[in-house]
């Protein structure tokens, strides 16, 4: 453990709800909070230079004016968090992906287009969910929606076909420190024999399959349970495709918790299809966590 969250700075309002959302996050896990703005265009100066010292058309007057407000926000509503501003001469995913590579967690904006939101990640934050190694959550700016998240359900998202200890213990965990219950959804298809010869479901071939599903999800997350005796815990099976059935249960939730699988012998990592309807269509925060 680094004891270290590492926030993206950028000066939008996506920047300042992540921001926010990893200052609550770094006072639940007691770690300090870096607030990052890399740019390859930043000049050389002294360390520590004060915003007083510059003019509004100096090459670093702008870094510095997003760094200070983002600080002064995190102190108003944080006061006793440690918080270390950081600005870096250096390409954003190169300064984000280091970063995150010393730290427990890296927190960026994520932009909402309304109508065209699915589009709305963009490159930067794609690749560094696909990258990164720590855990990566990504936040929206909304109006009526608290950056911290303090209400609802802490959600999961579970495949099953393989391990997802470490995603059950970021799941958990997230839940634990927050007093809130832990929703655990599994999607899957329903299997061809579920079918009759004319398209139609069998009924009862359809609950064996649920059923098979339900006691699959409940011994992933028996021994769990058991570690965490205190906290509440609600299973859902739905028999759709993983990506809705995820979706449909983001509403009103504090936090959604993917996973994303490594995939060593690809030629470049990449996050798969619900990884991208999480980050794309949910409103909610999503972190999206690496495992094997």
């Amino acid at each position: 453990m680094n004891d270290v969250i590492t926030a993206g700075v950028d000066g939008t309002p996506e920047s300042l709800s992540a921001i926010l959302w990893a200052a609550h996050e770094a006072r639940l896990r007691h770690a300090r909070l870096r607030l990052l703005h890399a740019w390859v265009l930043l000049a050389p100066e002294p360390v520590d230079r004060p915003l007083e010292e510059l003019e509004e058309g100096d090459q670093n007057y702008w870094p510095h004016r997003m760094m200070e407000e983002a600080v002064t926000a995190v102190r108003t509503r944080f006061p006793d968090l440690p918080v270390d501003p950081v600005l870096v001469p250096a390409d954003p995913l190169d300064a984000l992906q280091k970063a995150a590579g010393e730290s427990d967690l890296l927190v960026l904006g994520s932009r909402d287009l309304g109508p065209v939101s699915r589009f709305a990640l963009g490159e930067l934050g794609l690749k560094l969910v696909a990258h990164t190694e720590c855990p990566t959550v990504l936040v929206r700016a909304r109006p009526g929606i608290a950056a911290t998240g303090q209400d609802g359900e802490v959600v999961v998202g579970l495949g099953l076909h393989g391990p997802c200890e470490a995603l059950l213990a970021f799941a958990f965990d997230a839940a634990a420190r927050r007093g809130a219950a832990l929703r655990a959804v599994h999607g899957r298809h329903l299997p061809s024999y579920a079918y009759n010869r004319g398209g139609g479901v069998e009924p009862v071939l359809a609950e064996e399959a649920a059923r098979d599903a339900r006691q699959e999800l409940a011994a992933a997350l028996h021994p769990w349970r058991e570690k965490y005796p205190d906290l509440r815990v609600n299973e859902r099976v739905v028999m759709e495709s993983p990506a809705p059935a995820l979706l449909h249960s983001a509403a009103d939730t504090r936090l959604l918790i993917v996973g994303r699988r490594h995939r060593r012998r690809l030629p470049a990592p990449r996050i798969g299809h619900v990884v991208q309807a999480a980050v794309h269509h949910a409103p909610c925060p999503v972190a999206v966590v690496p495992h094997e």
